[in-house]
């Protein structure tokens, strides 16, 4: 017997000794971890599966909800029928609630919807005008559709006293029955159809059902149980006066998970209710548990209920004691066998593995990966394009990381090696940035790609720029001339990043822009090409960052810049959410350097040296031409 064997001896009775294991213990040091901050964001700036190939899978459709994909939008109902109902969810649940503190999430989130009657309606009592209305829902179960008419797709007979629900209702319909000041009104409900609060839409001006598009913004404070709800148009500006803001405590009407998202109906007359874009963004401090199976749903579903597995039945004592005896008694015979040994026998020495430096990139196993993120769990998506999913993961030793999975269609797209991207993962993975996200390694193996990023809880800045909060204009500076240096260093390092975009832009701790999430794969470009395509980019998220508004919204985010310089007015395209707290000139100079970054020749184009140089007052800026060139298209 050797040393070898009586290690792999030991290692085995340890294993029959943790098959034998309670799981009560198991539980117990799971309850015991340590509190996290636990986020959640979820981004539909539509509802195209073109631009967002996981929309099908992300969104969850009961009754009648339909997705209509050429439109990019979700319709409730997909016609102009009396008396149905819909609800659209996301499919996953969020964590929504910490029961061992007793303390709801906070969460915020904003969306664009709109309500179309029918002509008819327009002759009808004021009583009876409109179809119901829609709401934002937080319920505990993807299976119940509730009833159509005044219950808004919320509850329906099977949901009892306990059933726990929260909802936003913008009403279209006066039910005085269930205590409705008029057909115009936005009211929060809980676990209940009858309002606990209700409000006049029409006292911030707006009026549902005009056929406009209106955003709603609502946000939740979880420690101060403090809610804030905020309605305008979709094409203005940030409401500078909340519809509602008062205290508000969810505590008692939340579960651990719940599904978010939108539930409509219509009642004795047509309606539709569309919802255009959605943003979502939780976050609460709790213990990292899977989500249980709850409620209402078990009223829903008809069988026997299974049978609950027997628990296993912990070790003896006396188990324990043979357990030990056994592993003394190898020991002792492996010493004694070891000295026996002839003395001619010259043992080797055991081959020491050099130690692994601990934030040097590596390569991981498919095993690992898998394991770090719960075997690619749903309930650790991050975010998605069309490269791949993203996913949050935990390693070993209790390190967070970010990992992109490469999809297949993706990586069996023309132009696309998959020894490439390794190539470039492996490239880049030894340049070192504060402002450049780190790479911690990659993966390779049974036709998978997957690299493995630093995760940056913040999330990134779109989903701060977008959604309902407003970011102040020095932060905005800051974010810009992370981005710059981030992309100069690059360059510097005949580096492309080529995936330069408000999502790829990630938030440290201290709230700095941190670039990530690299283009991997793009199609071979010429290096100065890659980078002038990265400079394109970078002036798309100047714009982006300085007007508030995404690209491609209806009208386009460039020609509207250039329309509006070419009046002589270029600081109208500022966020009108900041008002007037920010330096005009700096706008200006910023908007200037979005627009030379992505003027139509490359060769017209700044390198991003000398965009730094612009950015800090270094270099003068060359003047921009009066009108946009028209000598080809500015595509990137």
């Amino acid at each position: 017997m050797n040393m070898s064997y009586s290690f792999s001896f030991l290692a085995l009775l340890l294993l029959l000794i943790a098959a034998h294991s309670s799981p009560v213990e198991t539980s117990k040091k799971i309850s015991a971890e340590q509190l996290t901050n636990i986020t959640k964001h979820l981004s539909f700036p539509d509802f195209n599966p073109n631009n967002n190939p996981r929309i099908h899978h992300d969104l969850r459709l009961l009754g009648d909800a339909k997705l209509l994909q050429q439109q990019g939008i979700i319709q409730i109902p997909d016609q102009h029928l009396k008396f149905k109902a819909g609800r659209a969810i996301f499919s996953s649940p969020v964590r929504l609630f910490d029961p061992h503190s007793n303390t709801p999430a906070s969460f915020s989130t904003t969306f664009s919807f709109q309500i179309t009657t029918t002509a008819n309606n327009s002759n009808s009592s004021s009583s009876d005008h409109g179809g119901s209305g829609l709401t934002f829902i937080a319920v505990p179960d993807e299976l119940t559709v509730g009833r159509p008419g005044p219950w808004l797709g919320m509850m329906n007979d099977a949901c009892d006293d306990d059933y726990k629900a929260f909802a936003v209702e913008f009403d279209t319909r006066h039910n005085p029955e269930f205590g409705d000041p008029n057909n115009n009104h936005v009211g929060i409900n809980l676990g209940s159809i009858v309002s606990s609060t209700t409000v006049n839409a029409s006292e911030v001006g707006v009026s549902f059902n005009d056929g406009s598009v209106h955003r709603a913004w609502i946000s939740y404070d979880g420690r101060r149980r403090w809610i804030d709800i905020r309605v305008g148009r979709d094409s203005g500006d940030f409401p500078s006066r909340p519809l509602l803001s008062a205290p508000l405590d969810l505590s008692t009407h939340l579960k651990e998970y719940m599904f978010v998202g939108f539930s409509a109906s219509t009642g004795h007359l047509p309606q539709i209710h569309s919802i255009r874009s959605w943003n979502f963004s939780s976050q609460i401090e709790a213990r990292l548990r899977l989500p249980t199976s709850e409620a209402c749903e078990e009223k829903l579903l008809i069988g026997s209920q299974s049978s609950k597995p027997a628990k296993t039945k912990a070790p003896s004592a006396f188990l324990i004691f043979m357990a030990v005896v056994v592993l003394c008694l190898v020991v002792i015979l492996n010493f004694y066998c070891y000295s026996k040994r002839s003395p001619n026998t010259i043992p080797l020495a055991d081959k020491k593995q050099r130690p692994h430096p601990p934030n040097k990139p590596r390569r991981f196993s498919i095993t690992e990966i898998s394991i770090a993120t719960r075997s690619f769990s749903e309930a650790e998506v991050l975010g998605s394009d069309g490269r791949g999913i993203l996913y949050r993961g935990s390693l070993p030793n209790g390190t967070h990381v970010a990992v992109k999975r490469f999809s297949t269609p993706f990586l069996n797209s023309p132009g696309v090696d998959r020894r490439r991207v390794l190539k470039e993962i492996g490239e880049l993975s030894r340049i070192r940035h504060p402002k450049l996200v780190s790479i911690r390694g990659w993966c390779c193996e049974k036709r998978e790609a997957v690299v493995v990023y630093d995760y940056l809880q913040n999330g990134s800045l779109d989903k701060w720029l977008f959604a309902g909060g407003v970011l102040p204009w020095t932060r905005r500076i800051k974010f810009m001339k992370d981005v710059a240096e981030a992309l100069c260093f690059l360059h510097g390092k005949k580096v492309a990043h080529k995936n330069v975009k408000t999502s790829s832009i990630l938030l440290d701790v201290s709230f700095g822009a941190v670039l990530g999430d690299f283009g991997f794969g793009s199609n071979s470009v010429e290096r100065e090409v890659g980078q002038k395509k990265d400079v394109y980019e970078f002036g798309m998220v100047v714009l982006e960052i300085v007007s508030g508004r995404r690209r491609n919204t209806s009208e386009m985010l460039l020609d509207l810049c250039w329309r509006i310089h070419e009046g002589g007015e270029i600081e109208k395209v500022v966020d009108g959410r900041m008002r007037d707290v920010f330096d005009k000139e700096q706008a200006i100079r910023f908007l200037e350097i979005g627009l030379l970054c992505t003027m139509t020749e490359l060769k017209s184009r700044p390198s991003m040296d000398d965009v730094v140089g612009f950015i800090n007052s270094e270099t003068e800026m060359p003047k921009l031409p009066p009108s946009r060139p028209r000598d080809g298209s500015a595509s990137g």
